[in-house]
């Protein structure tokens, strides 16, 4: 999924593609993009893009006339821009936005649709399509500990809950809690001063690390390579490969599509953490440190 730095990137470049030019017609290849009805898409068109935000991990296109296009492109939808008039060929096409200067499209890999499309009227449409997560730059070190008690849950729910954090998802919370050197199953409510204080600075470093980085590629090419996993990553989809800090190989805990990333030795402790699945098939046998890990794989 989409995340802050990576929103942030795909909005640095459309300012420059399609900022104050009008946006001449939107085609659907997918009716079941557009997940709202009052305003009508049709509205939109022929109005000229006066505004781009990023709401949560939703982007924002604002033309004239207080009316906003809201684009969430959960898991697997993409942005590319194309020639004038592009054509939307191929399964995963799912809309196109035409501009005088050329085509911005929407895909989205896989079977399942989920990616949605809303038009939105003034800033109480775009609010409702807030979750309302603090904005990690927004805010101070009380702030960030004060959202992530509320409830008493793990670092890993609470880093990527929207309605906690804004912009942040699997795969930076990986990096994340990496670089806080913390256990991404720790209960919020348990953690001591010093760890908040490791976990909010490298929450904002880690951000703006890759906020910098994605925000220089895109303002020359359009980021038509966004994804969840980057070889410049310390964990997040490392598994079995080497930690860039201490050499150890990556553990990660597996759930429904997801995982999450860690190593052992930087972050727990050296306990290997119980992946649900298989911890279930193991039973008692399930290795509790690495120690133990290495020697189930050697029998």
């Amino acid at each position: 999924m989409p995340e802050l730095p990576d929103i942030a990137a795909y909005i640095t470049a459309l300012e420059a593609r399609i900022l104050g030019q009008p946006l001449e017609r939107v085609r659907l290849a997918s009716v079941f993009l557009l997940r709202t009805v009052d305003p009508p898409l049709a509205s939109v068109e022929g109005r000229t893009v006066v505004a781009l935000r990023r709401v949560g991990k939703r982007i924002a296109i604002g033309v004239e006339g207080d009316l906003w296009l809201v684009l969430h492109l959960m898991i697997a939808g993409r942005l590319h821009w194309k020639g004038p008039q592009a054509k939307l060929a191929g399964r995963n096409a799912l809309a196109a936005f035409d501009f005088p200067c050329g085509t911005l499209t929407l895909t989205e890999a896989g079977s399942k649709r989920r990616a949605s499309l809303h038009v939105v009227r003034g800033e109480e449409g775009l609010q409702s399509a807030d979750p309302g997560g603090i904005e990690i730059f927004a805010t101070d070190l009380d702030g960030f500990r004060a959202a992530l008690t509320e409830e008493n849950r793990t670092l890993k729910r609470a880093l990527t809950d929207p309605r906690v954090i804004s912009g942040v998802g699997n795969a930076y919370s990986d990096e994340i809690l990496h670089a806080a050197r913390l256990s991404p199953v720790t209960l919020t409510r348990k953690l001591k001063p010093e760890e908040w204080q490791r976990l909010f600075a490298a929450t904002r470093s880690t951000l703006t690390l890759w906020m910098e980085r994605l925000l220089s590629e895109a303002k020359g090419e359009f980021p038509e390579g966004v994804t969840a996993f980057r070889p410049e990553f310390a964990v997040h989809g490392k598994f079995d490969q080497p930690c860039p800090r201490c050499g150890e190989k990556v553990q990660r805990i597996r759930y429904a599509d997801n995982e999450t990333n860690y190593c052992a030795r930087c972050q727990t402790g050296g306990k290997v953490l119980a992946d649900r699945s298989l911890s279930r098939l193991l039973g008692s046998d399930w290795p509790r440190t690495l120690e133990e890990l290495e020697a189930l794989k050697r029998r």
